[in-house]
């Protein structure tokens, strides 16, 4: 009598083979869907975009420097003017293209509600590029 490895032993119910139908069908299912998903992912629209160019642009919005002096005098580009000039020169500055930077020069001893009108007046005429300019200094003793 030939002794078989796989030969099945009455003492043990256990199977020696893999089924592999179950397996089949899963991969035959699976293949199915994707191939009912793939050209539905793949559908695009067609949009014409713009073409950039490889140069970098330099165009550096204007600067508008205004300064408010201890007594409360305002410089627009260091020239004095009122507050009715101020605002139209603000409007002006306003409607450029590209709007201009509005750089906001106080001394350290003019009091904050003529900095704050100033900054009131421009964001009321339309500028939305606000910066302040500080000089270094000694920082102030503190006790």
């Amino acid at each position: 009598m030939a002794m078989s490895p796989f030969a099945a032993d009455e003492d043990d119910g256990l199977m020696n083979e893999i089924n592999m139908t179950p397996l089949v069908d899963v991969m035959l299912v699976l293949l199915i869907v994707f191939m009912v998903t793939i050209p539905v992912i793949r559908h695009a629209v067609k949009i014409d975009l713009p073409h950039a160019s490889s140069q970098k642009e330099d165009t550096k919005p204007a600067q508008v420097s205004v300064s408010i002096k201890a007594d409360g005098t305002v410089l627009w580009d260091d020239q004095p003017v009122g507050d009715d000039a101020l605002r139209e020169k603000i409007s002006a500055a306003a409607q450029q293209t590209p709007q201009p930077e509005l750089h906001l020069n106080a001394d350290r001893k003019v009091e904050y509600e003529k900095v704050a009108q100033v900054m009131s007046d421009a964001q009321a005429g339309g500028l939305t590029k606000i910066g302040f300019v500080t000089q270094p200094g000694s920082q102030p003793a503190t006790h």
